[in-house]
């Protein structure tokens, strides 16, 4: 696991420490929208699949190298899987 800015997965943050930034994604709406496990996208990212867990969850906070990797995967530009600011819930 990198714990550099340029590594494969990201530094680990955590939303509850004070100064860490938490960004915020759309991973596990987009993985249900198409039937897509996390064992899958980790396979198809080169990640572990706990990887996309703790993305998921905003524990750890990817690599822009990763990120549009992601939004590659799913063929979305990135800012529709990911946000600093929290995103408004579906029907709002």
């Amino acid at each position: 696991m990198s714990t550099e800015n340029g590594g494969t997965t990201g530094r680990r943050t955590r939303a509850t420490t004070g100064g860490a930034e938490t960004i915020h994604n759309r991973i596990a709406m987009l993985r249900a929208e198409r039937n897509v496990s996390r064992r899958r996208l980790a396979e198809a990212l080169g990640v572990h699949y706990q990887t996309v867990g703790y993305l998921e969850r905003g524990e750890y906070s990817p690599s822009l190298h990763l990120a549009l990797r992601i939004a590659r995967y799913f063929e979305v530009p990135v800012e529709v899987v990911f946000s600093i600011e929290p995103f408004p819930r579906i029907g709002q």
